[in-house]
């Protein structure tokens, strides 16, 4: 029986990016699921707080090089890699100078969100999963960390559900207290439309608010697993309410057995609730 393969989608990912929860557990939980046996690939956004020479990152050239349209206008693609020291895991990156050149994350000097971050978050999603078809690597099981990776779900399930990369494709959804301030840009449902999806497909982001957005990754997943982070009772109302299985763990070191049994669970569609 080979291997089930597992993509790790994350917006953040130590060492590359200052310790965080999601980061410190984007970087441990794929080497241990890893040494459980499957086999994965991470990919992560080339944010330009990243420092490429320390680093090491470099451009993957046959990966780059395609144009992907958002709002009618066109972005370059390009990938880049590098290795977690001492782990011999590579990660790929989603680059773009547009989005992803400046050296904040999600918002500026002053916390205020940056207008485009529905942009970023789509051309993230759509270049991770077209990087994934160019590679010829179709996953089992897609794990996504974070609100930037929420839409990922919803273009596996509406969009490339018939590309033969992922028509049998799993998505679980991790979502975090990584609350952006005020909403998206209030046009996003309109340039999801754009690429294919029908206006109920994306009507819970009519208010694209965080919580909104977090119960898009939760809507079309297959699986939910949350670490200790405290979520709104909106969230937690929602998760609760969708029917999907759900883990719930306290401690990420020792959780490592939990989500891989989960994983499986899910690869079986076995439907049980998870709670710990």
């Amino acid at each position: 029986m080979s291997k089930a393969r597992v993509l790790f989608v994350s917006q953040a990912l130590s060492p590359f990016l200052p310790e965080s929860n999601i980061a410190n557990i984007s970087r441990y939980l794929p080497q241990a699921i890893h040494e459980k046996g499957k086999e994965i690939r991470i990919f992560m956004p080339r944010f330009g707080k990243i420092n490429e020479r320390r680093h090491q990152l470099h451009e993957v050239i046959r990966l780059s090089g395609m144009n992907m349209v958002i709002n009618d206008s066109d972005h370059p693609l390009i990938i880049k890699v590098a290795s977690i020291p001492s782990a011999r895991i590579q990660v790929y990156f989603i680059d773009n100078e547009e989005y992803f050149k400046r050296k904040s994350l999600l918002a500026d000097d002053e916390g205020q969100s940056f207008s485009d971050n529905d942009e970023r978050s789509i051309f993230f999603v759509r270049g991770v999963l077209e990087t994934v078809k160019k590679l010829g690597w179709s996953p089992d099981i897609i794990h996504c960390h974070g609100w930037m990776t929420a839409l990922l779900p919803a273009y596996v399930k509406k969009i490339y559900n018939k590309d033969p990369h992922f028509s049998s494709t799993k998505v679980v959804y991790s979502p975090y207290d990584d609350v952006f301030s005020g909403t998206l840009d209030t046009n996003v449902s309109r340039k999801l439309t754009m690429d294919g999806f029908k206006k109920d497909d994306v009507h819970l982001l009519e208010h694209p608010n965080h919580s909104n957005v977090i119960k898009m990754g939760v809507n079309y997943s297959d699986g939910v697993i949350c670490g200790p982070e405290e979520l709104s009772d909106d969230v937690n109302a929602f998760i609760k309410s969708s029917a999907r299985p759900v883990l719930r763990y306290s401690n990420p070191e020792s959780c490592v057995s939990e989500v891989d049994q989960f994983f499986d669970a899910v690869l079986e569609n076995k439907g049980a609730l998870i709670e710990g």
